[in-house]
């Protein structure tokens, strides 16, 4: 299904995109992003912090490291400030970098088993599913935050994969 490459591209991606977002997003006020845009959490930055926190719990389940506090419906309200979110989005960026260009494709092979706070049991997939499915909800939101910023009049940053500079 995925390989190590894969991994290493998406987790390029996902902090090329988030490098982006964030200096599009450095210098606008707090009310513009924390203004409920009828997303599904709300405003762009409950949507970056959802992002933020799904991240750090899937890596969790991958690395064994620091999960989240809360649940999804405590997710958006991760961090009070975008400050606060930029520096441990960028800190997340290098831990999952870290973490895929330490990846054998082997790693990627097997089940993960894990409980699910939203379903209220435990869960066991394939953890090439997992993986897959943490960069696509990475993507999905971005979209929805990609959305949000073109309402509100903000530039927002190029999200193509193939525009995606080389690393």
């Amino acid at each position: 299904m995925i390989d190590r490459d894969y991994c290493i591209a998406m987790a390029h991606y996902n902090a090329w995109q988030n490098t982006q977002l964030t200096d599009s997003l450095d210098g606008v006020g707090d009310a513009v992003l924390r203004q409920d845009r009828g997303a599904f959490f709300g405003s762009i930055l409950g949507t970056l912090n959802h992002v933020l926190w799904g991240d750090t719990l899937w890596m969790s389940r991958f690395d064994g490291g620091a999960k989240p506090q809360g649940g999804i419906p405590e997710s958006h309200a991760l961090h009070p400030t975008f400050a606060s979110w930029s520096a441990d989005r960028f800190r997340l960026d290098r831990r999952i970098t870290h973490w895929a260009e330490r990846l054998n494709t082997i790693d990627l092979k097997g089940d993960l088993t894990w409980f699910s706070g939203a379903l209220g049991r435990d869960m066991t997939k394939k953890k090439e599913l997992c993986v897959l499915h943490m960069f696509n909800h990475q993507t999905h939101h971005r979209g929805q935050i990609h959305a949000m910023m073109t309402a509100a009049g903000l530039s927002a940053p190029v999200s193509d994969l193939a525009f995606m500079p080389e690393p």
